[in-house]
């Protein structure tokens, strides 16, 4: 295949077809340049285009195919994980919150260290850009209490009954997979076909993701965007939508 030059956008510009990004010389690559702002990343996200750079980078946007997401009907609740999180929501220490600390959330997760990445994507631009989502009900963050601390979460974007996960982050055993099980609580609860995980990892396969052609996605995106905003409140009812079925 014969590489092209990867567009610069201005600020404004339309994204190119994602379609394009397959000729480029890094697969998904759809574009650089543009900018972060809330309007910007709305197009983005409703096209399946989501920015992806480390700091010493212009803004790169990407649209991988095949697309990894998490079906709601196949997320994996592992016998031990079920057990765990039974300990959990028995403890009157232990709670789920959501949209309470998103600025916490956002500075834990761009904090983790990456398996094979020295620094972090979630640069300083980043952050103020989905804070700037948040404030508008577009970003939203799930996040684990212990003893008042906070312990665990991981943040989203949301348009309609589209749901894109960004980052998660934990600083006890299994804390991101009670916030992304609580997430998947309420994505059920509320109709959520599927979630989106962007690229592929063996960590989010293990937990019933799997690849998905762009096509299919975009075709996805087209229904749930067009749906309206979910109810992001975490009720304890929501539990019963993944611990009622059997293991």
């Amino acid at each position: 295949m014969t590489h092209v030059h990867l567009p610069w956008l201005q600020a404004g510009d339309a994204f190119p077809d994602a379609i394009w990004g397959e000729q480029t010389a890094a697969p998904g690559l759809v574009a650089a340049g543009g900018a972060l702002d809330t309007e910007t990343l709305k197009r983005a996200y409703a096209q399946g285009v989501f920015p992806w750079f480390n700091d010493d980078q212009p803004i790169l946007w990407w649209s991988p195919q095949p697309r990894m997401v998490l079906q709601m009907a196949n997320f994996r609740l592992h016998r031990s994980m079920r057990q765990h999180l039974q300990k959990f929501l028995a403890d009157p220490a232990c709670t789920v919150r959501t949209d309470t600390a998103f600025g916490a959330v956002i500075a834990r997760c761009a904090q983790m260290p990456r398996r094979g990445q020295p620094g972090t994507w979630i640069v300083p631009a980043m952050v103020q850009a989905y804070e700037q989502l948040h404030s508008q009900g577009l970003a939203h963050s799930v996040e684990v209490w212990v003893d008042g601390a906070l312990v665990a979460g991981l943040y989203c974007v949301a348009l309609g009954h589209a749901v894109f996960g960004e980052s998660m982050f934990t600083e006890q055993a299994n804390g991101s997979k009670v916030a992304l099980a609580a997430l998947v609580a309420l994505c059920r609860a509320q109709g959520v076909v599927l979630v989106d995980c962007q690229q592929q990892t063996g960590h989010m396969a293990s937990l019933g993701a799997a690849p998905i052609s762009r096509a299919a996605f975009v075709e996805h995106l087209g229904r749930a965007t067009a749906q309206s905003p979910l109810d992001w409140e975490f009720r304890p009812l929501y539990w019963q939508h993944i611990l009622s079925r059997a293991p």
